[in-house]
């Protein structure tokens, strides 16, 4: 008979430096590095690891069924090993998902980029609807720049409100040792950056980086075995909006909100609020405060209050994804940094909320709650 399984924890977490290149490294090396760092201390083996799921995209890597290419790196020869064509937050999901069902034990979700090699608006562009967006050029920047325009429009605010938000995340950015950041711009500069897709500059979109994050997840009846402090996933979401920007609401995230009410349902929070960290993906500036509202962490239209010394939530103390968007780890990173801080010797909170989101102007959105 199967063991019941009731929780799943996060047990170890690892990631390689994110740079705008790492030009003298391959994938593989990149997979491996992380791979190796989260077995490191856990007294588990490959061997005990009961599959493998692989989060990245064979039109950046530049071929077919490109993790057959890395299936050693990350340990997924002669095992059960899976590929999820999107974020490595839904990785996540299909691992945790996994062992609740009672067939594993441990697991180890994987995510990678190298946009140092591609045209990423490129990519973009081939996930956009063929007859209708393709053709006016639509891409992820055209998108963000359109939604950064439509929320400000719906809120009656100035671009200028998404400059201190932009500089909190480049100075965060810089204090992590995981994000090379030569020089963080102060919110002066950031508003006399170049225009890349009105109303949003240099600094308010989100930059491309390399690098690769391995999280390694367990069932309850081992986790305090492989580690004395197991983060705890307590609840799960996921929505996708339509692909057609202009069926979405002007200015908000529906598919945001609708992928939290799910995982504050499952976990019993009642009070976003009470998440006092917030790990959250976004291509801009703008949609990243998108976000914060939708998660239910600020008023509509008033998630730059969130930025203040005063701010109840913590947003991203790691820079998030404006200053480093490995594009299809991204979201997976920011479980790897919401672990790390629940777990720190000066963490001061026991309660995350982690965010990763998918296609053109965000369409798709995966929410995790965590506790320790």
């Amino acid at each position: 008979m199967q063991r019941r399984i009731s929780r799943v924890a996060i047990v170890s977490v690892a990631q390689t430096r994110l740079r705008p290149s790492w030009d003298r490294l391959q994938h593989v090396d990149l997979i491996g590095s992380a791979v190796t760092d989260v077995l490191k201390g856990t007294g588990v083996t490959m061997r005990d690891i009961d599959f493998v799921i692989d989060c990245g995209s064979d039109v950046l890597d530049g071929r077919s069924i490109s993790n057959c290419g890395f299936l050693g790196a990350m340990g997924g020869h002669h095992k059960e090993e899976s590929r999820v064509e999107e974020d490595g937050l839904w990785g996540a999901v299909y691992g945790v998902t996994k062992i609740l069902a009672g067939p594993a034990s441990i697991g180890l979700v994987v995510a990678y980029s190298k946009p140092s090699e591609s045209d990423v608006s490129a990519y973009y562009s081939t996930l956009a609807d063929p007859f209708y967006q393709r053709p006016v050029g639509l891409n992820h920047r055209v998108a963000s720049g359109l939604a950064a325009r439509e929320y400000l429009r719906a809120h009656g605010l100035d671009p200028e409100v998404l400059d201190a938000p932009a500089a909190a995340a480049w100075r965060n950015a810089a204090a992590n040792p995981y994000v090379e950041v030569a020089d963080a711009p102060d919110a002066a500069t950031v508003a006399s950056g170049g225009l890349v897709a009105d109303p949003l500059r240099e600094h308010h979109v989100s930059r491309n980086v390399d690098g690769a994050v391995a999280v390694l997840l367990a069932a309850e009846h081992i986790a305090e075995r492989i580690t004395p402090a197991p983060v705890w996933v307590t609840g799960m979401g996921s929505a996708m909006d339509s692909q057609m920007l202009t069926d979405r609401r002007p200015g908000e995230l529906e598919a945001a909100a609708a992928a939290a009410g799910t995982a504050y349902r499952r976990a019993g929070v009642t009070d976003p609020a009470s998440l006092a960290l917030a790990e959250v993906s976004a291509t801009s500036v703008a949609e990243e405060l998108m976000v914060l509202e939708a998660l239910g962490l600020a008023p509509r239209g008033h998630g730059a209050s969130l930025y203040g010394d005063d701010s109840p939530v913590a947003v991203n103390p790691s820079g998030g994804a404006i200053p480093a968007d490995p594009v299809m780890a991204t979201g997976l990173v920011r479980l790897a940094e919401a672990t790390r801080r629940l777990t720190a010797a000066n963490a001061t909170t026991s309660r995350a909320v982690v965010h990763g989101a998918g296609g053109i102007g965000m369409q798709n959105h995966c929410v995790f709650t965590l506790e320790v």
